[in-house]
């Protein structure tokens, strides 16, 4: 080998071994400007709200902007794209959900352009929320068992909104519709504040929404509640019976909210992120909020977290197995 060759060999290597120590000590830096906040949802949702009170919870921490885009579209497809392409580095973040791991099944990987746990790293869950099904007031339905024997009373002729295809709100639906035993049209919208003002004014006759969303509507008589979809009551909504006290045992949906960031972004960065997150959703202060509002904070590590949207991903796609909802 001449002298030539082994000087490039030594400059090539000398140059990985600084790339490699300058990874931790930029990790360690992590956040040294802005760091945005990709939310592949409309504003004024679920996912939405947790974002914001997330960044500014995390911009009190560090001392660095967290910037909350929204980048609707596709049934959350658009948004968890630029996520997933965004430079590895910690300074794009997905706010995501049960949106995304219902996905993996409803739509074909050149539907969805990536593949979740490929293309994304878990850094933490946030919380959790119980559903609420409603309905426009002019609906001749009082309770929920009288809204099934209506729609079964004429299949195919009552609709539901959502916030778009393979989100909670849409699976719930399809869920619904099955154990119900009754044939309902399922009618997306392109954000959950288009689909509540579509059931409000009547143009969709039910709708599924996360109890936060929804209880200032329920409040102001703008919907009818029919039946909260946890195994207890909902807390904010105490007077709605359960779906399986108002006559469909067994049934169940939530909506969860979690953080990913582009895959390969330096493990010191998922820590941090991880610690600040989990020690943001317990404070008392946001505890008590997000209790008012019918939300559970959730506390996981990384891997914990992976490992739940593993299991996430392979309950849905028996559901979407079972029931053909493709």
């Amino acid at each position: 080998m001449g002298v030539t060759a082994r000087q490039l060999m030594l400059a090539l290597a000398a140059g990985l071994l600084t790339a490699c120590s300058a990874t931790p000590s930029l990790a360690q830096g992590y956040p040294a400007r802005a760091v945005r906040i990709v939310v592949p949802f409309g504003a004024g949702g679920p996912a939405d709200v947790a974002a914001r009170l997330i960044g500014n919870a995390l911009q009190e921490r560090f001392g660095q902007p967290f910037v909350v885009e929204n980048r609707t579209g596709a049934g959350g497809v658009i948004g968890t794209v630029e996520a997933a392409k965004s430079a590895a580095d910690g300074y794009t973040l997905l706010m995501m959900s049960n949106t995304q791991t219902a996905n993996e099944s409803l739509l074909t990987p050149e539907q969805r352009k990536y593949d979740l746990m490929r293309d994304l790293a878990p850094i933490a869950p946030v919380n959790y929320s119980e559903l609420v099904i409603v309905v426009n007031p002019q609906v001749p339905a009082k309770t929920l068992q009288e809204f099934i024997a209506l729609a079964k009373a004429q299949p195919g002729k009552l609709n539901y909104a959502s916030s778009g295809q393979g989100t909670p709100y849409h699976m719930a639906g399809e869920l619904f519709k099955a154990m119900a035993g009754i044939e309902i049209v399922h009618v997306p919208y392109r954000n959950s504040g288009e689909a509540r003002s579509g059931v409000i004014g009547g143009q969709v006759q039910m709708m599924i929404d996360a109890v936060p969303a929804m209880a200032p509507n329920i409040g102001e008589n703008q919907v009818r509640a029919l039946a909260t979809t946890g195994q207890q009551r909902s807390a904010v909504l105490p007077n709605v019976p359960t779906a399986g006290e108002a006559g469909v045992p067994g049934y169940e949906a939530t909506i969860w909210l979690g953080l990913m960031a582009p895959v390969g972004t330096p493990k010191l960065v998922i820590d941090k992120l991880n610690s600040a997150v989990n020690a943001m959703v317990k404070r008392p202060d946001i505890v008590k909020l997000w209790t008012e509002q019918g939300a559970v904070p959730m506390s996981m590590t990384p891997e914990e977290f992976d490992k739940f949207l593993q299991g996430d991903i392979a309950k849905w796609a028996e559901i979407v197995k079972k029931f053909d909802k493709s």
